[in-house]
């Protein structure tokens, strides 16, 4: 490792620290984030030739201005479609979409309220992303709990249950869509074999959870600017259908179009925009007032914004340490070390993915191990299995490893400090059942 590597990996362990220490040193993790993109790729700018091949008189500034547009297109994907999707559900919300959900989940009992939130949330990340189910489960929540120590663990539980909920679905998690779309798992063969490992992974946090949630629940008041009295409740149910189901139709859409999913969830929004003016303009004689508030044009500025350029300058840094190499080599030691132990090399990864994005690692385990026709490395073999199952449920041990966290962090102001406390240990005993319930099942059931 060269002295203009080290220096850029030492900026990244420095940068992360102080997000990891943001309730000790008070500076916003997203001011944090984005002085990392910019120091780690002004340190890249020192000596690019020790990374890229130039042409002859190529220009090393023009190449590198390349490489991160590259790099900052695949990341605009990921804000885009979060901006989308938060717009989508704060609009679904403000209007009333969401009541009959509150009302199917209203318990004053915090044990039952656990349980169905978790199944609720495993649910629905099998077929939203895990990010739109976070959002969509935490404004439900703050329906539910009014206490924020109460709804903080229930947020946690979100998580991990949203990171299950995706691992065992081809369409759940952003590296599964990745892993099935190189044809390197099917899914069939992710369901069958995933499913439970899945389901134990968010059973064990959540009977772990228990003892924190004792007594009844103080079911919060409703809030005047969210009033559902601005709509019929059949035009609450058409947004409701039209936000969610919009939602569950994008993955529909990618597959139809093969255009990528922030193309699908801007569709969604666009419908769902024109739909909630043409309603609003019906009535428009009845919101002169703070109805109006409730337009989309209005609700674009409740965007938590910093939670955007939290994810644009982690991902961007993250985007560095893979262009100078540090993610692959990191990977080839780790073959290495293991001697070729594939649950020791997949379980590192699960665990490395709660500290960086998961996407650049599976893309450099892709890039590091070819397919092979059959065995371990074949289509559905045992490494590409667990690559998913370790890729996706390994992001919950840390408040900042899946985009799910990242949302809850941003919607509930959860800090690092906090859930490493109290939820790490929690999601590492489910990562680690169902990661024995894999083997179990491979060693005696799929042999």
């Amino acid at each position: 490792m060269t002295a203009l590597t080290l220096t850029i990996v030492v900026v990244f362990v420095l940068g992360y620290a102080c997000i990891a220490l943001e309730s000790v040193t008070k500076v916003n993790k997203a001011a944090v984030a984005l002085f990392m993109f910019v120091a780690c790729w002004t340190l890249f700018m020192i000596s690019p030739e020790e990374y890229i091949t130039l042409a002859p008189g190529e220009n090393a500034g023009n190449a590198v201005s390349g490489i991160m547009e590259h790099y900052l297109g695949a990341t605009a994907t990921t804000l885009f479609f979060l901006m989308g999707a938060m717009t989508i559900v704060e609009v679904v919300d403000q209007n009333g979409g969401f009541n009959f959900v509150r009302n199917s989940l209203q318990t004053k009992n915090k044990r039952y309220l656990l349980w169905r939130i978790a199944v609720l949330t495993f649910i629905l990340s099998a077929v939203l992303d895990n990010m739109t189910t976070s959002i969509v489960m935490v404004m439900v929540l703050r329906k539910l709990v009014k206490k924020q120590s109460d709804r903080m663990v229930y947020a946690s539980l979100v998580i991990i249950a949203a990171n299950a909920g995706g691992t065992f679905s081809p369409i759940g998690d952003v590296t599964t869509i990745m892993l099935w779309n190189m044809s390197l798992i099917t899914a069939a063969g992710v369901i069958v074999q995933l499913f439970v490992p899945s389901v134990v992974s968010m059973v064990v946090p959540a009977l772990l959870l228990q003892p924190l949630l004792k007594g009844t629940l103080e079911i919060p008041a409703a809030e005047e600017s969210n009033s559902t009295e601005d709509f019929s409740a059949l035009q609450r149910k058409v947004i409701f259908a039209i936000g969610v189901g919009g939602l569950i139709f994008v993955p529909i859409f990618k597959s139809i179009t093969h255009l990528p999913p922030y193309v699908g969830i801007l569709l969604v929004l666009a419908v769902l925009w024109m739909t909630t003016e043409l309603f609003y303009a019906k009535l428009k004689h009845q919101f002169d007032g703070d109805g109006m508030k409730k337009r989309v044009s209005n609700l674009l500025s409740r965007i938590d914004m910093s939670t955007i350029l939290f994810f644009l300058g982690i991902l961007m840094a993250v985007c560095c340490l893979e262009e100078i190499g540090v993610l692959s080599a990191l990977g080839t030691w780790l073959n290495e070390a293991s001697n070729g132990n594939y649950y020791l090399v997949t379980g590192a990864i699960g665990v490395l993915s709660s500290i960086v994005d998961n996407v650049p690692l599976v893309a450099g385990c892709i890039g590091m191990y070819p397919l092979a026709p059959t065995g371990d490395m074949g289509v559905d073999g045992l490494f590409w299995q667990l690559l998913a199952y370790c890729a996706g449920v390994g992001g919950s041990m840390l408040i900042i490893g899946s985009a799910a966290g990242v949302v809850v962090m941003g919607l509930e102001k959860v800090s690092f400090g906090w859930y490493l406390k109290h939820i790490t240990w929690v999601a590492f005993a489910g990562y680690a059942a169902g990661l024995l319930c894999y083997w179990l099942m491979r060693t005696f059931i799929f042999i």
